[in-house]
């Protein structure tokens, strides 16, 4: 009797810097990955052409966009899960382009949604941010905190994942949500600090322009938010299923402070410069964010496995490769 082969896993946003080491770790667990990457005319597939042959002759890589309601059945037609990972992500520039977040991070969503719905797919992963919650009012923070988008992309964020948790609640959508804290690693962009940091003392500079120092994060090496990923992917429906879940490590260090450790570890004195193109709007700054994830915790085992300093040890070793540092682009501000 000839096996019947294992439905594949779908993943959007596949592309990028956490949805790349996520197709990796999947193919890693034995999975077979369809990849859904942005259609773009230069035929990119973003860092999923770093990937080794191995893990990309596991995956198929299909051209397309969230925004499209036909790509998305396309994508999902047979997967027994999706991983929905395609937004707009950049603070900054939801300031200049609102509308394009709605189209990507809500009516995007729908679209996931709405596949998932009409094709009966067993699960699906939606991912949410901790900028949702606004600046903390109480901390750590837990899934039951008030929401207070303080930027057009936080709003759009919260908007997709209202629209989540509406689908389970209407027409019970096997939908669980992730609420990643700020993630880091090799292969982020320069819209964010810590690779803005490192990769401009890696190409040479000491003196950094940025923006407000005094903000607090938690920072998740990005290998920890995808074992979070799987971690809610693979666990009992009736653990998961129609929850919202944080993931961070329940520690706090300023941007200031940040700095200064990875100056430290780059044996390099910095001079840091505040500039004003990357400082937010007052009331749109979210100066506290720190995680409790003892709700995932609980339900799935997961639990972070690198300290800070060990992943920023591992980032500070991918930018300092000259092939990883030519991808980007660090004589300008990236928005």
């Amino acid at each position: 009797m000839t096996a019947t082969p294992q439905a594949p896993v779908a993943v959007t946003g596949a592309e990028g810097f956490i949805g790349s080491p996520l197709v990796e770790a999947l193919v890693a667990a034995g999975r077979r990955v369809r990849a859904m990457v942005q259609y773009n005319s230069f035929s990119s597939f973003g860092w999923l052409e770093t990937l080794p042959k191995e893990v990309l002759a596991e995956t198929e890589i299909v051209l397309g966009d969230v925004r499209d309601p036909g790509s998305v059945t396309g994508l999902v037609t047979g997967a027994d899960t999706v991983y929905h990972l395609a937004a707009l992500i950049a603070i900054p520039y939801s300031y200049r382009a609102p509308h394009s977040y709605v189209e990507t991070n809500v009516t995007g969503t729908l679209n996931v949604l709405e596949a998932v719905r009409h094709l009966g797919t067993p699960r699906l992963v939606h991912t949410s941010t901790s900028e949702t919650y606004g600046t903390a009012l109480t901390v750590p923070i837990t899934e039951d905190h008030p929401i207070n988008t303080q930027s057009p992309y936080a709003a759009s964020k919260a908007g997709g994942d209202r629209l989540a948790d509406s689908y389970h609640a209407s027409f019970e959508t096997p939908v669980v949500t992730l609420r990643p804290f700020n993630t880091y690693g090799p292969r982020q962009s320069m819209r964010a600090v810590i690779p803005t940091v490192i990769a401009r003392v890696a190409a040479g500079e000491r003196s950094l322009d940025l923006g407000d120092l005094r903000p607090t994060r938690d920072f998740s090496y990005v290998k920890d938010t995808v074992a979070a990923f799987l971690a809610v992917g693979t666990a009992p429906a009736e653990h998961v299923v129609g929850r919202t879940f944080n993931a961070g490590t329940g520690r706090e260090i300023s941007i200031g402070d940040l700095v200064t450790l990875i100056g430290k570890l780059m044996d390099a004195e910095l001079e840091v410069r505040e500039d004003t193109r990357r400082v937010r709007p007052a009331a749109s700054e979210v100066m506290r964010l720190l995680c409790d994830a003892s709700r995932l915790r609980a339900a799935t085992g997961w639990a972070p496995a690198h300290h800070l300093e060990e992943g920023l040890a591992r980032t500070i070793e991918f930018f300092r490769d000259p092939a990883n540092l030519a991808r980007y682009k660090t004589d300008i501000y990236n928005v």
